[in-house]
């Protein structure tokens, strides 16, 4: 297994320089290059002497004025821990071990680790409460539709299901905004942002004090993810709803279910110690998927309720067309999305010991 992984961890280094590679190269093709919105922004901001110099700046920096498998070279040497340093102006120093270094945004004039570090944890933080209710969800109800095939529940929650995984998330946050958080109609939850205007002044947890009851820190921040929680949960949850039914029902058929069925085994340890068990593979083999689908659902529901996370970071790169930005987080998700299936390979060798990477 250590052998396994230590291959498919060498593996990943080809893979992400083709993904990295592939958007390198869209962004060239694109009107005016890679620097063209740099310098033309460069252009508008300042006049003269002065933007001459800024230009010639960006262009030494990085590498603007060369072909761009040049550019590309450079932005690898300045990513990779081994390379050649270069100092703020662009000169190139000594090889050897480095700190990578991700750039600068041109759009936002900061460096781009500062900004990864500011938002990366908030899309973190809602991925990681999505994904319990994503499976929780999903697979409890899979399990009750299953045990009561062809019930009014079963094909009730079937054709919920299925109009929920049609529906697309960013009509249901338009929807759920205009609804839920218009004051037309029932103000129920905050519009946008993580936050309210008062937030800094707020205790962490929620008390009682001498003006009546304050929600808290924690409470407000939880009540206005509400709403892109549920954009961001209810596909994914009808989606493994309908796998672990399907699963289920395949392994109830089983010739080993009849066999522990006639040995006198209770159902509840039939459906969980033998069916469930067996249906693992199933739900092992879709998280790999779950997990990246989810953080690319974030740059929809981030831009829609202005959540000031890595997706609506994401949306003004493009925007922008800001190469140093918009490089730094591809490379960011195809690591998150070729790490999920290197966990989904070793929680096969763990749910089924027939499974071995020998």
């Amino acid at each position: 297994m250590i052998t396994y992984v230590i291959r498919r961890l060498l593996l990943m280094i080809p893979t992400l320089f083709g993904i990295t590679l592939l958007v390198f190269f869209t962004m060239a093709a694109a009107p005016g290059g890679l620097g063209g919105t740099v310098l033309a922004d460069v252009g508008g901001e300042t006049q003269g002497e002065e933007a001459r110099r800024v230009r010639e700046y960006y262009q030494k920096r990085y590498g603007l004025d060369k072909p761009p498998i040049v550019q590309y070279v450079r932005w690898l040497n300045r990513i990779s821990p081994i390379g050649y340093k270069f100092d703020s102006d662009g000169n190139r120093g000594a090889f050897g071990i480095k700190w990578p270094d991700l750039g600068d945004s041109i759009a936002r004039k900061r460096p781009v680790g500062d900004l990864l570090r500011e938002t990366l944890p908030v899309t973190i933080m809602l991925n990681i409460i999505c994904v319990p209710l994503v499976y929780g969800v999903g697979v409890a109800s899979g399990i009750i539709a299953a045990r009561r095939k062809g019930s009014l529940l079963d094909v009730g929650s079937g054709t919920m299901q299925l109009a929920a995984w049609s529906v697309p998330a960013i009509w249901a946050g338009v929807m759920l905004i205009g609804f839920l958080a218009n004051q037309q109609y029932v103000k129920w939850f905050p519009t946008s942002g993580l936050h309210g205007t008062l937030s800094s002044s707020m205790s962490f947890l929620p008390r009682y004090s001498e003006a009546g009851f304050e929600h808290g820190y924690l409470l407000d921040t939880l009540w206005h993810m509400v709403l892109p929680v549920i954009c961001l949960t209810y596909g994914a949850s009808a989606f493994l709803m309908k796998l672990t039914r399907g699963s289920v029902l395949e392994n109830l058929d089983a010739d080993y279910v009849r066999t522990a069925r006639a040995k006198g085994v209770d159902e509840t340890s039939v459906l969980y110690r033998h069916v469930f068990a067996n249906s693992t593979l199933a739900l092992i083999t879709v998280a790999a998927g779950i997990i990246p689908s989810l953080l690319g659902g974030s740059v929809i529901v981030e831009t829609i309720f202005s959540i000031p996370g890595m997706g609506k970071l994401a949306v003004e790169g493009v925007q922008y067309r800001d190469r140093e930005l918009v490089l730094a987080i591809t490379f960011i998700g195809g690591l998150i999305g070729l790490l999920c299936e290197i966990l989904r390979d070793i929680c096969y060798a763990i749910a089924d010991p027939r499974v071995t990477y020998e």
